[in-house]
């Protein structure tokens, strides 16, 4: 694959931004799928935020009444003052407690919900979303940008709403108390509001930057683990650790820049703050000496000019947060709502189902006709791979394609399996459109075995049950045994149950491509596609299975991407490939007849697999 265009992508993100201008709305309603913790979450703010409020009135009537006052009975409040801050210290906990547990279930449901709904969707679109979209970038919007986003929504949220409450509460009983002392609080909020407009563009820029490169970090790790064999057999560790280098400073840089801009919200504002403080208890003092303005009453101001100040802070920082989480919001609300490019139709949905609940009953069964008619193709990056291609494959037939790299082979392939479909043209099986059957029903019938096999975290039983997941352990073990699979399980201490590790790391190329065979064999398909399924395979481990293969392609169409011209010489038919188009086609011994392209590729093979085995003599 090209190296990825991650700006191409940045410019992507932008787009999907201006056309979608709710994507927090999105996000809500992802929260909002809890509305009890939701709830408790915001009644627990509240309460805290009548609290803030209330404390200081508590304090400012005991400065009034215990030392202003001349009352001699005064002090017989004394207990029932105790009792007072006894009972808010116990509702400050309690709130305390239920908001740090509201938010914290928030955050992980809400995580739970955004990648669930990302990797739904993944399974959903076809091979080229995934050939125009590197894993890297994949990775990072579904662990990264959805763990970051559902941290800032659930605090934020706590924070946010605590400051606007507190600010309002705070707001109103200074105007209540004293019109003129809240005035400077007044004064003093609009520079804040015009300071937050000021830096925010900057700030979502610069995150935005961040993330991108954190993208390519992302791509790089991946990279580098998946291809640590060929780095160390090709010397070039150094090679890949100046180029991560260079990848790691871009994003260290950007991140310095975002972390500047956001870090700078909390000086400004807490200068402003106490500029607030020093200006209330200057003009105070002055309305305490000249205007009889009560002490309690400027304690009471002081107080709350120092506690509205704080939620402001705390707001600003959510808002910055907001900031950093917008290029998340983006980047992930535009994966969940990815469109994919092949799709069913209404009235095929309505019939067949989806792909997450099917209606196997409507499924009619596949006999295994295949028809090309006047099939044009091109990838969405590239030149006319197939023009005006015709082709009538009748059921139960087995198909070699051979050809160069680039011939046009497993596209024709990745057509009948419908993970591309035609530019122009149609393509039919057992004589209708298979666009007028669902997508399921048609990948229910294939079964499609790798050139480079692949397998899950699990067991040999759980691998080949993949393919059949209603499968009984014995026809498990049957599939294993027909491709003698059952010779190297026998010599494993856990046998059928032996875990294959990651990808199949514990097992042989060969051993792998034995249980995919077996998982294509158990799910009993009506298609069978081989794509240069041998290729993998030494020879002795090819002869072993080349029986069982035969005897699994009879009464099925099979397609057989051919590598080694020695496995398809028993093939019904052999479509030689050139260019997008069929040059020859019929039985190895016609072709061989023609001395042709075909003849001229065997005869090559021929001869470098004789001057191969001379040289390992």
């Amino acid at each position: 694959m090209e190296e990825y265009d991650y700006e191409a992508e940045e410019l992507n993100d932008m787009d999907y931004k201006s056309k979608n201008r709710g994507p927090w709305k999105k996000i809500f309603k992802t929260v909002l799928k809890h509305r009890k913790l939701v709830a408790g979450l915001l009644i627990s703010v509240i309460f805290l935020a009548v609290l803030d409020v209330c404390y200081p009135l508590l304090n400012s009537f005991a400065i009034e009444h215990f030392f202003k006052s001349q009352d001699p009975n005064r002090f017989q409040m004394i207990w029932t003052m105790v009792l007072g801050y006894i009972g808010v210290s116990i509702a400050y906990g309690v709130c305390v407690f239920s908001f740090l547990f509201f938010a914290g279930k928030v955050e992980i449901e809400t995580s739970y919900e955004l990648r669930k709904e990302a990797y739904l969707n993944l399974q959903k679109l076809p091979f080229s979303y995934f050939d125009k979209t590197a894993q890297g970038w994949i990775m990072a919007r579904v662990t990264s940008d959805s763990r970051k986003l559902s941290e800032i929504i659930s605090w934020g949220i706590v924070d946010l709403l605590w400051g606007l409450l507190s600010m309002i509460g705070i707001l109103g009983v200074l105007l209540v108390v004293n019109i003129k002392l809240s005035l400077i609080v007044l004064v003093i909020l609009p520079i804040m509001v015009l300071l937050t407009i000021v830096i925010r563009r900057k700030m979502l820029s610069s995150y935005r930057d961040a993330r991108k490169y954190n993208s390519k970090i992302t791509a790089a790790y991946n990279e580098g683990f998946m291809g640590a064999k060929a780095s160390k057999s090709l010397v070039i560790e150094d090679k890949n650790s100046i180029e991560f280098k260079s990848k790691a400073l871009d994003y260290k840089k950007a991140s310095l820049r975002a972390v500047f801009f956001s870090a700078i919200f909390g000086p400004v504002t807490f200068i402003l703050c106490y500029v607030g403080v020093g200006a209330t208890l200057y003009f105070g003092g002055n309305m305490v000496l000249k205007e009889g303005l009560s002490v309690a009453v400027l304690y009471l101001f002081i107080d709350y000019t120092i506690k509205f100040f704080d939620p402001i802070i705390s707001v600003a920082r959510v808002i910055g947060d907001f900031q950093q989480a917008q290029a998340s919001v983006e980047r992930i609300i535009s994966l969940i709502e990815e469109k994919p490019e092949i799709e069913d139709r209404e009235d095929v949905i309505e019939k067949y189902g989806t792909i997450f609940d099917p209606k196997f009953e409507n499924f009619e069964p596949l006999i295994g006709e295949v028809e090309f008619k006047d099939v044009t193709f091109k990838y969405a990056k590239g030149e006319t791979v197939l023009k005006n291609f015709n082709l009538h494959i009748p059921a139960g037939s087995s198909v070699a394609l051979v050809g160069h790299t680039g011939s046009g082979k497993s596209t024709i392939v990745n057509l009948i399996c419908r993970f591309y479909e035609p530019t122009s043209g149609d393509i039919l099986i057992d004589g209708h459109s298979y666009k007028d059957r669902s997508i399921t029903w048609l990948h229910s019938n294939i079964g499609y075995v790798l050139q480079t096999p692949q397998l899950f975290s699990g067991t040999i039983m759980d691998n080949v049950r993949y393919g059949k997941l209603d499968a009984t352990d014995e026809e498990v073990k049957e599939a294993l045994k027909v491709v003698a699979a059952d010779e190297f399980i026998s010599k494993l201490d856990d046998g059928y149950n032996a875990l294959v590790g990651e990808s199949g790391s514990k097992l042989s190329v060969g051993e792998r491509q034995l249980i995919s065979f077996a998982r294509a064999i158990v799910a009993d398909p009506k298609i069978l596609v081989l794509d240069e399924a041998t290729s993998s395979i030494d020879t002795q481990t090819e002869s072993m299975i080349q029986k069982a293969v035969d005897v699994v392609m009879k009464g099925r169409t099979t397609f057989m991407i051919a590598h080694r011209l020695s496995t398809v010489v028993n093939a019904d038919v052999i479509l030689v490939m050139k260019d997008g188009e069929v040059v020859e086609s019929g039985k190895h011994h016609e072709l061989l007849s023609k001395k042709g392209y075909y003849f001229e590729l065997y005869k090559n093979q021929f001869t470098e697999e004789a001057i191969q085995k001379i040289l390992n003599v």
